[in-house]
Parts: structure tokens; C-alpha cells; sequence
């Protein structure tokens, strides 16, 4: 026979009206409110061992918890998650309560360190530029998308986005249209110079334009799917996705992975972080030294396989 004690019983009252808000206010997942309700039952716990409330706690307590939940071991994406849950109890309870402050406002967000881009060696991306062969209109175009995708470091929406207009095989650029609508310039390599000629010659793109088209614009897209139209963000991911099972890479391989390889390998041969962030179109160098991390853990990682005196012990 059910006793009729209910699992929130043991919350404080202002826990059990954030939780009641997230859930009908604001439409929370029981998943969500579930990770609220254990981060929270955390917290009133460590409250209740300093003799601490939810009322009382300041600013110096939160940062203090914090540090414990550090120290405990907890990863920091955890550690972030739970102030994010005390951070919104507090917010509440200042919002619906006169004269109640939120000792949170001067906390800083815990932050969870980025995780460096995985990105191909030069040998694999030469390998999945190889897995692409034939002359008929799909491989051309196929090969027109791995070709850019990694020797421009375009992203899949800027790749997709393109028009006819939009390449100068001349002098061999492409205008890419990068977030905000913000316009770049960016150079075309030999390799993707020829996939592209190859893809708007007779043999190519042509063979793959309808009777009719379907849609306003897909006339100028500069790739079109097999119904004559233009090439979605998908169609583009599926044809890196064919070319990567050919060479078992499948399973680490993503449009964006070839642009996080295109930019490793240039700082690799030495090329100017300016230059990069150029290319690729990033807003702050910030971004752009992402990549830096990574030339430099592969540069030591190179060191420490190669050198005689690398892991010499004292």
C-alpha cells in the first residue's frame, strides 16, 4: 500500500515552486526537471550541513560551493550544470519575491573547456579525396564538394549557398556568404580548380539540369542533386558520408571535420592565424586559435614519438 510520501517532500518550499513554474509555466521535459530537482536536492544538502538556507546564502557561499563541487571530482560540465540550476532557483525566487537578492549575480559561470576539432591527418584526407572516382555527373559533383569543403574550409551552408556567379574560375576565387550574410573572398586550390571545371563542363553539371526547373534559384546553384535542383546541407553531408565508408573514415567524418583539417593543416605548414581567420571566415582570432591548440598538441605529440631524448628518463 502506497504511504503516500512523494519523492520532492524532503525540498524547501521554494525549490517545489521553481520545479512547479518550469513545469507549467514553462513547459520543462521531466528529464530537465529531473536534473533540476537532483542538482537542487545537491545543494539544499551542502546548505543544510553549513547550517545555511536558501534565504541566507550569499554570494561568497555560492562561490564556495562551487569549489566543492570541483573538488569533489565532478567534471566541469556537471559542475556547470548544477550552478546553472541554483543560478535559476535564485533568479526565481528574486524575480517573484520583493527584497529577495540573487547572491548568484556576481558568481561567475563555471566554464567547460572547448574540445579541440579532430581533424584528419594529411594521409586520410588524400585518401578520402581518392575515394571518389568515375566521370559521370554524381562523382563530378561529389568530387567538386570534397574538393572545396576541405581545400577552401568552407562551411556546409556557405557550400551549398553558392551560385555560378559566386566562382571565378579565371582567376580562380569563390564568394562565399558566411554568417550574417557577411561576404568573403576566398581562393580556389588547383585540385578543387579542376574538380570545378570538370563539374561545369559538358560531361557534368549539365547532364544533371532538368527539363524544367522546379524552383526560382535553383538555375544558378552552383550544385544540384539528382532531380535537378539545388544541393541541400544533407545531400552535401551524404556525399561526404559515401566517400568516407569507401576508406572506413565514416565514423569521424563530417563536413565540419574537413574544414577543422583545413585550417590544422595550413597553421601546420606554417601559414599566418590572420590569414586563417580570413579564410575561414571567423568573426574573433579566439576562434582561429582553437586550431593553434591543435597543431601544437600534434607538433608535441610528433616530438615525444620521434625524438631519442623525448622521454628520456632522469
Amino acid at each position: 500500500m502506497a504511504s503516500g510520501r512523494t519523492i520532492d517532500e524532503d525540498l524547501p518550499v521554494e525549490v517545489l515552486d521553481l520545479l512547479t513554474w518550469l513545469r507549467v509555466e514553462r513547459g520543462r521535459s521531466p528529464n530537465t526537471l529531473s536534473a533540476y530537482r537532483t542538482d537542487l536536492r545537491a545543494y539544499v544538502d551542502w546548505l543544510d550541513d553549513r547550517s545555511l538556507t536558501i534565504a541566507t546564502v550569499t554570494d561568497e557561499d555560492i562561490a564556495a560551493f562551487v569549489g566543492d563541487l570541483r573538488a569533489s571530482g565532478r567534471a566541469e560540465s556537471s559542475v556547470k550544470r548544477t550552478f546553472v540550476a541554483v543560478r535559476g532557483l535564485h533568479r526565481f525566487l528574486a524575480e517573484e519575491k520583493e527584497g529577495r537578492s540573487d547572491p548568484t549575480a556576481t558568481v561567475e559561470m563555471p566554464k567547460v573547456p572547448r574540445g579541440l576539432p579532430k581533424a584528419l591527418s594529411e594521409a586520410e584526407v588524400l585518401l578520402l579525396l581518392d575515394a571518389v572516382t568515375g566521370d559521370e555527373p554524381l562523382a563530378r559533383r561529389d568530387r567538386v564538394v570534397l574538393e572545396i569543403l576541405y581545400g577552401t574550409g568552407l562551411r556546409i551552408s556557405e557550400l551549398v549557398g553558392l551560385s555560378l556567379a559566386d566562382v571565378d574560375l579565371d582567376g580562380g576565387l569563390i564568394r562565399a556568404f558566411g554568417k550574417g550574410a557577411k561576404e568573403r573572398i576566398v581562393p580556389i586550390g588547383n585540385p578543387a580548380l579542376r574538380a570545378l571545371v570538370a563539374w561545369l563542363g559538358p560531361g557534368g553539371r549539365p547532364l544533371m539540369e532538368p527539363d524544367r526547373w522546379a524552383r526560382r534559384g535553383d538555375q544558378e546553384a552552383l550544385l544540384l542533386n539528382t532531380r535537378g535542383g539545388r544541393l541541400s546541407r544533407q545531400g552535401a553531408w551524404l556525399a561526404v558520408h559515401r566517400a568516407g565508408e569507401k576508406v572506413g573514415l565514416a565514423d569521424r567524418l563530417s563536413p565540419h571535420v574537413l574544414r577543422h583539417s583545413c585550417a590544422t593543416h595550413m597553421l601546420d605548414h606554417g601559414a599566418d592565424i590572420r590569414a586563417v581567420q580570413e579564410l575561414l571566415g571567423h568573426a574573433s582570432i579566439s576562434t582561429t586559435q582553437t586550431y593553434t591548440l591543435v597543431s601544437t598538441e600534434r607538433l608535441a605529440a610528433a616530438y615525444r614519438a620521434a625524438h631519442p631524448r623525448a622521454l628520456l628518463q632522469h
